[in-house]
């Protein structure tokens, strides 16, 4: 497989700004691989896909505000730190991201909130990657929290709102770390989450931290050549137990999201089973692929030569997805992070 083999034409008018509301109301196309058939739904009905004994898997990861927008010292430029990742706790040290770069040396200060909060910079990571340190101790979240802006991926081209602050978050999100929202997990609602305990379905939760690597392009044509971001991921011993006794049940696991997929496959048995894991995952999944845990796959509508759209050709076959993919933009599906979503089974 090459990069351009998962390239495909998009009308802009289908990138989706805003998320559907409310959210279970989005449009659903349920791709069955056993025909090949595909069938448009909405997302309220998905529970009827499930049957007792059943488990669904998500990504309880939670986007904090990451931006945030400040001046530099003495000349007063306005600089905007895009915060990545959290390296040191006790000293409030973070990876970030600025712009413009070219304005930002070792050295300078950057004031937030009226001057309350500021930061140094300590070291040069990238040509726009910055260390720094932040002068505030204790709570420095609940800061964030209050003074940042949501970290809306860059094709959604408008300024974030608080109501993105719900939106942009799924009802599971409880562990803070991530800089992009696990967006198959947006559809879910709280009316269909007791629908499928109800139904004896097993909802269970791994964490994987989403960073900027899931927007960063590919940019090799030889995809074996291409480099994933790591990014932080824990699955508990409650989760693998409940995941092993489904796969043992002969029942099918559903898996909500590329994210927690990678998860997943990150820490697979000899024998097909998942074990209790945490760490750093760089897995790049693309065709030809053999799936260890997922039987079912929930995701959405993604970008073209992205390695989300890889990792659900391998699940689905890449000819397969292209050809749903038509039909989506024929029929006017909307696409991306606030956009629909797809059921592979």
């Amino acid at each position: 497989m090459k990069l351009s083999d998962f390239r495909y034409p998009l009308p802009r008018n289908l990138v989706a700004k805003y998320p559907a509301n409310p959210r279970d109301s989005a449009r659903l196309m349920v791709l069955d691989r056993s025909d090949e058939s595909i069938t448009g739904k909405r997302f309220a009905e998905i529970a009827s896909y499930f049957k007792k004994g059943d488990c669904l898997i998500l990504n309880e990861t939670k986007v904090f505000p990451a931006r945030l927008f400040g001046r530099k010292e003495k000349t007063n430029a306005k600089i905007e730190v895009f915060l990545l990742r959290e390296l040191n706790k006790e000293e409030n040290i973070w990876d970030v991201i600025v712009d413009p770069a070219r304005k930002v040396r070792i050295g300078n200060k950057i004031f937030f909130d009226e001057g309350k909060l500021w930061c140094e910079v300590i070291d040069n990571t990238t040509s726009r990657g910055r260390t720094v340190r932040f002068n505030i101790q204790g709570d420095f979240f609940k800061i964030i929290d209050r003074i940042g802006k949501m970290p809306l991926p860059y094709y959604i081209k408008r300024d974030p709102t608080n109501k993105d602050k719900d939106t942009y978050q799924s009802i599971f999100a409880k562990t803070l770390g991530a800089v992009a929202a696990p967006t198959a997990s947006l559809h879910f609602s709280t009316r269909i989450a007791t629908a499928l305990k109800k139904k004896g379905v097993r909802i269970v939760p791994v964490t994987l931290h989403i960073g900027l690597g899931s927007f960063r392009p590919v940019e090799v044509e030889d995809l074996t050549k291409h480099k994933m971001d790591s990014e932080y991921y824990d699955i508990t011993e409650e989760t693998a137990e409940a995941v092993n006794k489904t796969i043992d049940s002969k029942c099918n696991v559903f898996v909500c999201g590329t994210s927690t997929c990678r998860a997943l496959e990150s820490s697979v048995t000899t024998d097909g089973h998942l074990k209790s894991n945490r760490g750093w995952t760089d897995k790049f999944i693309f065709p030809p692929y053999d799936f260890k845990i997922a039987d079912r796959l929930i995701t959405n509508f993604h970008m073209p030569e992205s390695t989300l759209l890889m990792l659900v050709s391998a699940f689905a076959g890449r000819d397969f997805i292209m050809r749903a993919y038509k039909k989506a933009i024929k029929e006017g599906y909307r696409f991306y992070s606030y956009g629909d979503a797809m059921l592979l089974h």
